[in-house]
């Protein structure tokens, strides 16, 4: 077991793991620590802590110190010269026509390098643009290209429900969210209902997915027969995933009802389960088609030995060769004679254009001219 520090960059952002050395820390604590990017300014989100050392990616690095005062104010101050930077870089973005939209600004404590976050359709060649920074700010410039909810996570924003986006108020990853998600909770498929801000699926389907999975697990499917305490069944209409209350059609002789039960007053047997059974016996017994096609080949009298599909008789492998050698010298003389037949129509294709060739010399057929002999003839 390691004894570890979680600590957090900025508000939702994602949470490191960090020794806390000797020093005494507890949640809320500012603290200074140094990450691939520099040295950082962050604050404790929880106790000092063992884990599993397997959870842990090394190397482990620890924190520098507790923030004080002036760290803080440092900190402050970055905050405001985020902010005048953001408006250059605009500035500057527009100046040269870049397709780019600008998002956030962010400086390390140190203030040794200035990060730019924006969004873009698909490649943009910001060189000359970051040589403009560079020469601007006097410190390293970097762009980052993020996608849709990396940008609703900066920007912030509130959902259908009213409340603030999660991503930008608690959750520190993004986990993968799939329709399937929709279909268990009973909602409706419409994009525009499950669609976020950021046009993705809503974040809080996945949150919500394990309850849903257990609810679900306790209620019977629409279409199911079930029984109450008193033996009275009837069929499942509707149910209400989040009250655990199941909607049942009962019909008592000619009359028709609708009574609402609570999850743990009825007993079903899914109509799934039993669809699953039938279909395992239907797979154990042979269709009627292939018990008929079973009985015709019974049927059928059986070919004496040696006799092939046909009655075509199968011949000895010495016959067989026997008779190839008898029909050797009859192949080799038809292809000669392809072969003489061949050289003939050649010989006569030449013949043809040597004559040719000869009666243009003689005169007997125009030749062609150039249109630049008759030209000087005509001078």
């Amino acid at each position: 077991m390691v004894k570890i520090i979680c600590v957090r960059f900025r508000t939702a952002g994602k949470i490191y793991y960090f020794a806390p050395g000797d020093i005494e820390l507890k949640k809320g604590d500012n603290v200074i620590v140094e990450t691939a990017r520099g040295i950082e300014f962050g604050t404790a989100v929880s106790d000092i802590m063992e884990i599993d050392e397997k959870k842990i990616v090394s190397p482990l690095k620890t924190v520098i110190r507790m923030a004080t005062a002036e760290d803080v104010k440092t900190e402050e101050t970055n905050r405001t010269r985020e902010r005048e930077a953001f408006k250059i870089c605009l500035e500057k973005i527009r100046k040269h026509e870049l397709e780019m939209k600008l998002i956030d600004a962010e400086y390390t404590f140190d203030g040794n390098k200035l990060l730019f976050y924006f969004t873009a359709d698909g490649r943009i060649d910001f060189r000359e643009l970051v040589k403009d920074l560079a020469s601007v700010f006097r410190t390293r410039i970097e762009l980052r290209q993020i996608g849709v909810r990396d940008e609703t996570k900066i920007l912030g924003g509130y959902g259908i429900c009213g409340r603030p986006l999660c991503c930008h108020t608690f959750l520190a990853d993004f986990s993968p969210v799939s329709i399937k998600m929709a279909k268990e909770q009973n909602l409706s498929l419409n994009p525009t209902k499950i669609s976020g801000v950021c046009g993705r699926l809503m974040c809080c389907l996945q949150n919500e997915e394990e309850t849903y999975e257990y609810l679900n697990k306790r209620l019977p499917v629409v279409g199911d027969i079930v029984t109450d305490k008193d033996g009275v069944s009837g069929e499942v209409q509707s149910v209400n995933i989040l009250r655990q209350l199941v909607k049942v059609l009962v019909q008592e002789g000619d009359d028709k009802e609708l009574r609402e039960y609570k999850t743990d007053d009825i007993t079903f047997q899914s109509h799934k389960k039993k669809n699953n059974n039938t279909n395992n016996n239907a797979a154990n017994t042979p269709a009627p088609k292939e018990k008929e096609k079973d009985n015709e080949k019974d049927k059928e009298p059986e070919k004496p030995q040696g006799q092939a599909a046909g009655n075509k008789e199968k011949k000895n492998p010495a016959q067989e060769k026997q008779d190839r050698k008898k029909n050797q010298p009859e192949v080799k003389k038809e292809r000669k004679q392809s072969e003489q037949n061949f050289k003939n129509t050649k010989d006569n294709k030449e013949q043809k254009n040597q004559r040719k060739r000869h009666d243009n010399q003689r005169g007997g057929k125009p030749q062609r001219r150039d249109k630049a002999e008759d030209k000087r003839e005509n001078r």
